[in-house]
């Protein structure tokens, strides 16, 4: 029996446009776009001697790919307070990094078009590599002041205890 629950009505993929990120026990507001889950493990070619001419493979090393997070510029302070922890420009020598706390684990959730959450991921250890506080700013222009971080990380897996739900109906219609 699979260890998951399997929707039989449902064909169609889940959409990549309803999905949200936490931190901390809380939803970050505003975040718009969140690059891709990546994982690549190299590839560790090797032979004997009295082999053929071909080489073996077998797996080495495994990198996960940083992630970054977008949102528009609002009050919220949560992307700065977050970069903060990794350098705080005027600390003090010595006090530029907040070793205790500069790591967090998150969550991306996955929902599908009715808003339930049919995905999640958790993400380990992420810290802050890169702040990009305000983007480019353009008189001419007519679109939405961005800011983004990139999270180095130490690996993610996917939530299996999050399941397919039933999906609701419009029996109405």
């Amino acid at each position: 029996m699979p260890a998951f629950s399997v929707n039989t009505q449902r064909f169609d993929p889940y959409k990549n446009f309803k999905f949200r990120v936490k931190w901390d026990g809380r939803y970050v507001a505003g975040v718009s776009k969140v690059s891709a889950l990546k994982r690549t493990t190299e590839v560790v070619e090797h032979r004997n001697g009295g082999d053929p001419s071909s080489a073996r493979k077998s797996p080495g090393q495994t990198k996960w790919e940083a992630i970054t997070l977008e949102r528009g510029v609002t009050h919220d302070v949560e992307f700065e307070r977050w970069a903060n922890k990794v350098w705080r420009l005027g600390a003090g020598l010595g006090a530029e990094v907040s070793l205790a706390d500069f790591r967090k684990d998150i969550i991306l959730e996955v929902y599908n078009e009715a808003g339930q959450n049919v995905l999640a991921y958790k993400i380990y250890r992420c810290w802050v590599s890169e702040l990009q506080e305000l983007s480019e700013l353009d008189a001419s222009a007519n679109g939405v002041a961005i800011q983004s971080l990139k999270l180095e990380h130490e690996g993610w897996e996917r939530d299996v205890s999050v399941v397919e739900p039933t999906e609701p109906s419009n029996s109405d219609a």
